[in-house]
């Protein structure tokens, strides 16, 4: 089993190389990248079988044991968060191949896009197996470099300003980071997690207060917690459609998972838990009114983003397993939901040429299966009954209600207050770009879409495209593994019960990389 662990970063690294040498031979690059992705996928799947079956694997890279080597782990919560981001990672980028089998790749350059994508992906992973800060560091600086590159494909004026907003939030937050590795590291002399789990409870509880809120502060920044998520709603739309479906599954995630080890990990009795609860609800309620204020689609699913950040936030604010779990099962379901959502917003900018409400009518006769890829995906991430972003919030609400402080019915009052908010949004935007006939576009003169705010970035044209059958079939496969976590919601939650198990209880953890104790 350990020897599947490093492949995991190995192949989309060698993925990588391999398509830059390729250079501008389209198919031999896209059939790379597939395969690199599907073997990541196979190997996922296998990694997450056997570990829930046998417990944790744990690799020390160059045979070095830890803390002197690098130290790689795959427990059932790193194993999740694989495989659901190689399925994510997969499904945007045969999007991303039909796309350009359209457009000649003007959008998504060959010679860039693929090496890049594989450097990202990598970085994703390597993120999620890492048993030690640094490398976790490490990991986050390979996706967010190559999400620079991503991110201003293209080189419009509207991009490389986005971008420049996003590389100096992203370098604020890595020189965060960087410094709480190099302070905890001067406190504990090691950078190994589990190593750091023994040791940070006997350090002054001032220290261990700093510390944990310095590495708080940088994972918030990369989770796009509020107030620190003002970058995200004017750099994610900017991006190609497959970009910003990425962007908006995967990235954001990475910092919760990293929240959400550190606060189990590193500190299991929780002494953030009141300040978690109190950014959980503003996120969600600021999120939630952000995007009701928009007139146009991807903005709108950016702001819907945040606010259900929150969601993921009071979770683990709650700590609870049963809270653990149900945070773990609505962090898989955002990610499936929030990326199927974008790619069905890249649909729509094809079909009627702009993402601008105040510009779109009659998609419903034009584009019927696009009108019902939106829909389902709309009321699966409004949280209507019986879809999982109802299951997973249902179970969040019900952890919260056994613990039964007064701000944690607060919070419950404020997600089922953003769930039926984020259903009146989608449900507007529905209305407005599918249900409205054409004919009215130009003469609507509503004073709830007047009041909405446009993308700044809009040049106001409308420039419809062809939908290639790769790009419809691709978004409708991801929206069928999507509802199929309603229809599987009984063992996806009880292995996320089990993951939540392990992680709750840091002996397991430490145990897995120390079995002869630590030094």
């Amino acid at each position: 089993m350990n020897v599947l662990v490093p492949l995991i970063v190995a192949l989309p690294l060698l993925g990588a190389a391999m398509a830059l040498v390729l250079g501008k031979r389209r198919e031999p690059q896209i059939l790379v990248s597939v395969a690199v992705l599907v073997a990541v996928a196979v190997i996922s799947a296998i990694l997450l079988v056997l570990v829930d079956r046998g417990g944790p694997a744990v690799v020390h890279v160059g045979n070095w044991n830890a803390p002197w080597g690098i130290v790689l782990v795959v427990d059932r919560l790193s194993a999740i968060m694989l495989l659901v981001s190689a399925l994510m990672l997969l499904g945007v980028l045969l999007f991303a191949v039909g796309q350009g089998l359209l457009d000649g790749h003007a959008e998504t350059p060959v010679s860039i896009f693929h090496p890049t994508y594989l450097v990202l992906s990598a970085g994703l992973f390597n993120a999620f197996i890492a048993g030690d800060l640094f490398n976790m560091y490490v990991g986050f600086e390979m996706l967010l470099s190559a999400s620079y590159v991503l991110l201003t494909l293209g080189g419009t004026g509207s991009r490389i300003r986005a971008g420049v907003t996003y590389i100096v939030v992203s370098l604020v937050s890595s020189l965060l980071f960087l410094s709480s590795i190099a302070l905890i590291y001067g406190a504990t002399g090691t950078v190994t997690l589990a190593l750091i789990a023994e040791r940070l409870p006997n350090l002054p509880g001032d220290v261990q207060i700093i510390l944990g809120l310095l590495l708080l502060l940088a994972f918030s920044v990369k989770a796009a917690v509020f107030p620190l998520s003002f970058w995200l709603p004017d750099s994610y739309p900017t991006a190609p459609a497959p970009v910003t479906a990425v962007f908006a599954g995967l990235l954001t995630k990475v910092g919760i998972y990293a929240i959400l080890r550190s606060q189990t990990l590193l500190f299991p009795d929780h002494p953030f838990s009141m300040l978690l609860m109190v950014v959980a609800g503003l996120t969600m309620i600021v999120g939630i009114l952000g995007a009701l204020a928009q007139a146009d689609i991807k903005r709108l699913l950016s702001f819907t983003l945040v606010s259900h950040i929150g969601y993921m936030l009071f979770g683990i604010a709650i700590g609870t397993p049963l809270a653990i779990a149900a945070t773990i099962f609505y962090v898989v379901h955002h990610i499936t939901v929030q990326t199927t959502l974008f790619l069905c917003a890249g649909l729509i900018e094809r079909v009627g040429g702009t993402t601008s409400l105040s510009r779109l009518g009659g998609l419903l006769k034009a584009s019927p299966f696009v009108a019902i890829l939106f829909f389902a995906g709309a009321v699966n991430l409004g949280g209507l009954p019986p879809f999982s972003g109802f299951l997973g919030k249902v179970a969040l609400f019900q952890a919260g209600a056994r613990e039964g402080s007064p701000i944690i019915w607060v919070l419950i009052a404020a997600g089922a207050a953003t769930s039926l908010l984020t259903l009146y949004a989608l449900a507007r935007t529905w209305n407005i770009a599918f249900w409205r006939p054409r004919k009215e576009v130009l003469t609507y003169t509503s004073a709830t879409l007047a009041a909405l705010v446009e993308d700044p970035e809009d040049e106001g044209t409308v420039l419809k495209k062809t939908v290639s059958p790769l790009m419809v079939g691709t978004t409708t496969v991801m929206l069928v593994l999507t509802l199929s976590l309603s229809v599987f919601a009984g063992p996806l939650f009880d292995v996320s019960v089990r993951a939540a198990g392990n992680i709750t209880d840091p002996s397991t953890y430490i145990d897995a990389v120390f079995p002869n104790g630590t030094p």
